[in-house]
């Protein structure tokens, strides 16, 4: 028979801080691990849950705002200013999209096949972002994480972040990342 070709291994990215550097205890630690087969990066992600805020009101899937809620965040850019902002909730929901500029969407509620399960205080999600969404090469990386509500609002990033609030549209300070084309 035909032997498929080796696939790489999983890149691993581990949330450890909040924005602005301050250490997170290992309890609130994300762990994202990225794979790419013919078709689509599978997105894994990993993390404490909080409940809070609460679950969007709307049924899981494609959910506009995703941000305000409680959310995990990963932003694939390409070498320009394309980037994919990929958003994960605990409850199922979702939001995926295509960005030229700073907050300058293109396409928005993109498709994507996504679960997530919670397990007592932490949760997993499990997504498949089609490959054709993915801007070209070299890639540049940032997971991100937010949760609580008002002053308990807590932004959370695989590497500090320099500014006076959480901003991370900072493309130019995503870290650089091999996905194989």
């Amino acid at each position: 028979g035909i032997t498929p070709p080796m696939q790489a291994s999983p890149i691993e990215l581990i949330i450890t801080q909040t924005w602005d550097g301050q250490v997170l205890p290992k309890t609130s630690q994300f762990l994202w691990t990225l794979q790419l087969d013919s078709d689509h990066l599978i997105i894994r992600v990993s993390g404490p849950f909080f409940g809070d805020p609460s679950s969007p009101s709307t049924e899981p899937g494609p959910t506009p705002a995703l941000w305000e809620h409680e959310v995990a965040e990963l932003f694939i850019a390409g070498p320009g200013q394309q980037y994919l902002e990929i958003e994960l909730g605990p409850h199922g929901h979702h939001l995926l999209i295509a960005l030229d500029g700073v907050r300058s969407p293109v396409q928005d509620l993109l498709p994507m096949v996504y679960e997530a399960h919670i397990d007592g205080d932490r949760w997993t999600g499990l997504a498949r972002v089609s490959r054709a969404l993915i801007p070209k090469g070299p890639h540049r990386i940032g997971a991100f994480a937010i949760h609580g509500s008002g002053v308990h609002r807590r932004y959370l990033s695989m590497t500090r972040l320099p500014g006076e609030t959480p901003d991370f549209h900072q493309l130019e300070h995503l870290q650089p990342i091999a996905l194989p084309e």
